[in-house]
């Protein structure tokens, strides 16, 4: 296992210096799929939102204010936004609310999608750079020294292979956090519509 170690890590050192900068992406990326994973892991189901519309609208505003705070939830605390504010203005602290929930969600993709973008692009720096240092040895020594020059050439493609690598395991997550992150931005486009009605309808109550 420790040889193993040893030849990842030297397979790793014969890209060139480009690879220090695309294992820092690597070690970036990790850390943010690794926070977001565990973001929406703790996210729960939409099933109490249903619950807290109804409360709103048999006038129960203190107990659905009370089930929002014991599942926490993005949709929820729209929802208790609105509510609180039900007596001026409840759409626009929805609105305000919803946007800081949206902005707690997509931390971090603005990173990840950076890294997604600029990975390959190191890695095909790097193969630019292996194919010039290939070609100058070439130049220098003609073909007399094919272990040079097959060394450069080896540099530009583990470079090439490791920013493409990096660029493909981030990407899966990414997008996997992006549709959660959209789907759970509808779900409090749905339900704010419908908590808004639903305290209009308490107010004309008689």
């Amino acid at each position: 296992m420790i040889d193993m170690s040893f030849a990842f890590i030297k397979v790793l050192m014969a890209g060139g210096l480009l690879m220090l900068p695309i294992i820092l992406c690597s070690l970036v990326a990790l850390a943010i799929i690794l926070e977001r994973g565990w973001f929406f892991y703790q996210v729960p189901s939409t099933t109490k939102a249903d619950e807290m519309i109804e409360l709103v609208a048999q006038g129960k505003f203190d107990d659905a204010l009370s089930l929002s705070e014991e599942t926490q939830h993005p949709v929820l605390r729209v929802l208790a936004s609105g509510i609180r504010s039900r007596s001026s203005a409840p759409e626009k602290a929805m609105e305000a609310t919803g946007m800081v929930e949206v902005s707690r969600m997509k931390r971090g993709f603005p990173s990840l999608d950076t890294i997604i973008t600029l990975s390959p692009l190191l890695g095909l720096l790097g193969t630019i750079i292996g194919m010039i240092d290939s070609f100058g040895i070439m130049a220098i020594e003609g073909m007399g020294s094919p272990h040079a020059v097959t060394g450069g050439v080896a540099e530009a493609l583990i470079c090439t292979a490791g920013g493409i690598t990096v660029a493909v395991l981030a990407l899966i997550p990414y997008n996997y956090f992006v549709a959660r992150a959209e789907n759970i931005t509808e779900q409090i486009e749905h339900y704010a519509t419908r908590n808004e009605s639903a305290l209009q309808a308490t107010a004309v109550m008689p």
